[in-house]
């Protein structure tokens, strides 16, 4: 008997049902936020280098990148290199054409060294400068070509002002069927002080930057699968999917 289809379907019950499950929501916050005594977020390395992210966020976006397949993938925030590679070696796996293209306001040299020598570093392109850059912006789509799929990761400044520029400058070119995804959206359940440097309100994060933008267009719906799944990760309800 071939259960896969049952399998599935019973693995998409289960998500989209944690994700509405407001008990283990309230302890999964609880239990990051004590996880943050540790950086429990810059444990973790991928392809070599480190990368700030928990293992939920990296799984699921090894998922995506499997599942549709895009050829070109934004990233704002480079940090040290490790979701980059992450996403090239996705690309890597599924063949053909495939690039990540990262921005960051400050690409150190010794971080931009170690990603240029990377086994995969022909599938990378840095680019130096703001993330709401309108010229950044036009160096970065310069390179897409009209046949290539569009997958878009935010993940530099988290405040809301900054995502919410993020958001208007950049979403509009997602492809259909690729995703949008908002990183650190679980800043907007923390009312404590994050990584000993910054204390985080929620309203002035990803999340309220996230849900105020998707009110001005009707191209993305949100993921409840993957977002439910996402209770122990940096991007609970960040994953949104282009439509037409």
């Amino acid at each position: 008997m071939n259960d896969i289809a049952e399998f599935n379907s019973q693995r998409k019950s289960n998500s989209e049902r944690l994700g509405e499950d407001k008990s283990i929501l309230k302890l999964s916050r609880k239990l990051l936020h004590e996880l943050d005594k540790y950086k429990y977020s810059y444990l973790w390395s991928s392809g070599g280098l480190p990368i700030i992210q928990t293992p939920a966020d990296i799984i699921a976006q090894q998922e995506v990148i499997w599942e549709t397949k895009p050829t070109i993938i934004i990233e704002t925030g480079v940090a040290r290199g490790g979701s980059l590679i992450n996403s090239a070696m996705s690309l890597e796996l599924n063949g053909g054409r495939g690039f990540v293209l990262g921005i960051d306001i400050d690409i150190r040299s010794h971080n931009r060294k170690k990603i240029e020598e990377h086994k995969f570093s022909d599938r990378i392109k840095l680019f130096q400068g703001s993330s709401v850059d309108k010229g950044i912006f036009d160096k970065v789509t310069s390179l897409i070509e009209p046949t290539d799929r569009v997958m878009l990761v935010l993940d530099s400044n988290h405040t809301y002002e900054h995502v919410l520029a993020e958001l208007t400058l950049w979403a509009e070119i997602v492809t259909e069927g690729c995703y949008l995804v908002v990183a650190d959206t679980m800043l907007h359940f923390a009312t404590q002080e994050v990584s000993g440097s910054t204390t985080w309100r929620s309203g002035d994060d990803p999340l309220t930057a996230l849900n105020q933008y998707i009110k001005s267009t009707n191209k993305f719906i949100p993921d409840d699968e993957i977002n439910g799944k996402l209770v122990l990760s940096s991007s609970f309800k960040g994953y949104m999917r282009a439509q037409l």
